[in-house]
């Protein structure tokens, strides 16, 4: 006779005790991996804890490999592959990534960044910042996110204003006689020399498959792209230096230069010298433009 201790009963045949364990309430099997548990949760434990199992607790389904299980969990459930955590829908996952400060998420637009330098200007582009920076220009009126923003329409040369990178730079120089924010090596000294240089390309420039930038030999489809990255800031003296002497980065406009101080990277926009030289700037700017 063969006993089944759990539930004090005796079986003529292992076949009869196979049966009843199957049956029987008490049993909770694994036949894959021959194991017996009193409860439900025990056996569920099971096939969560095991590799043996690739299973989905929320669903009680199980799968061929863990590859398929993975995409069940991002198709059916919120998954976090960085954790390698499941939750039991969308919400949750939202909640997990609104709190966890292993990640770089946007509550509002429910977006995940790879750096927190990537969500930070993200919050400040225009989906979450209003675009009170107004245009000085005359007859312009344009709104703008940031100083940097408005900066980078300026050098455009787009402004009704006729400011382009070259008045801002002569502007910049004016005034920023101390240097703080501009490198003394890299300006031109004497009269109002431009500190822009002229770089223009011509059919010559064709090199069989491309026209050829001769300063950094990258290749572009028309003459007219080449120009125009020739005509960009690309090319131009770095005249423009972050004033905290543990960072000192170069930039070749100022617009560059103020996107640097904004993303707050290297924590050079606490310094009030910094705060009073660009406030200055733009105060004097909204003059120069407005004329």
């Amino acid at each position: 006779m063969l006993e089944c201790s759990r539930c004090s009963r005796y079986f003529n045949s292992l076949a009869a005790l196979y049966q009843h364990e199957r049956n029987s309430p008490n049993h909770h099997l694994c036949e894959e991996c021959d194991k017996d548990f009193t409860s439900w949760h025990g056996l569920k434990e099971h096939f969560v804890q095991s590799r043996a199992h690739d299973y989905c607790q929320h669903c009680d389904s199980h799968f061929d490999d863990s590859v398929e299980l993975e995409n069940h969990y991002q198709a059916a459930h919120g998954y976090c592959a960085k954790c390698r955590k499941i939750f039991q829908n969308a919400l949750g996952l939202h909640e997990h990534y609104r709190q966890s400060e292993l990640h770089h998420y946007c509550a509002s637009c429910k977006r995940l960044f790879l750096s927190a330098s990537n969500l930070t200007s993200h919050l400040n582009s225009s989906l979450h910042r209003p675009k009170d920076v107004m245009c000085p220009g005359r007859g312009c009126g344009l709104g703008f996110v940031s100083r940097s923003a408005l900066l980078l329409h300026l050098e455009s040369g787009n402004c009704s204003s006729g400011a382009d990178r070259q008045t801002i730079n002569r502007h910049v120089r004016q005034y920023d006689t101390q240097n703080i924010i501009t490198n003394p090596a890299r300006l031109l000294t004497g009269g109002v020399a431009t500190d822009e240089i002229t770089y223009v390309a011509t059919a010559r420039s064709w090199n069989g498959s491309a026209y050829e930038c001769y300063l950094c030999h990258g290749g572009y489809r028309s003459l007219a792209a080449l120009n125009q990255h020739l005509a960009s800031p690309r090319h131009q003296s770095k005249i423009y230096v972050c004033p905290l002497n543990v960072c000192r980065q170069p930039f070749p406009t100022l617009s560059g230069l103020c996107q640097h101080i904004e993303s707050e990277r290297c924590g050079v926009s606490k310094f009030k010298v910094v705060q009073n030289t660009m406030d200055d700037l733009m105060g004097k700017m909204r003059r120069l433009t407005a004329s």
